[in-house]
């Protein structure tokens, strides 16, 4: 949903219908602990640009204790369908090395 002009976009709309969710703030509070816990572990640290990556996503059943650290790219890199859902859970540069 591209906006041309960054006022355009409703961001009290978009929290009231989505991010706002208690299932989404449960999978964010999830999302957040993860990437706490591999800064205590010493795997990331604020601003390096690594993401905190579920080897099974959150939305398809994944565990906090299934992680890895992972550059910010790579970790945003899914194949999405029309309706912007995941269709696989490996990227394709994963797919290539294999």
């Amino acid at each position: 949903m591209p906006y041309k002009n960054k006022s355009d976009r409703n961001y009290d709309r978009e929290y009231a219908e989505y991010q706002g969710t208690p299932e989404q703030k449960k999978n964010r509070a999830l999302r957040n602990k993860a990437r706490r816990d591999a800064i205590r572990d010493g795997k990331a640290s604020k601003g390096d640009g690594t993401d905190v990556h579920h080897t099974k996503a959150i939305s398809k059943g994944g565990a906090k204790s299934r992680t890895k650290v992972v550059p910010a790219s790579t970790n945003r890199s899914f194949d999405r369908d029309a309706k912007r859902g995941m269709v696989s859970e490996v990227s394709p540069r994963e797919r290539k090395k294999k």
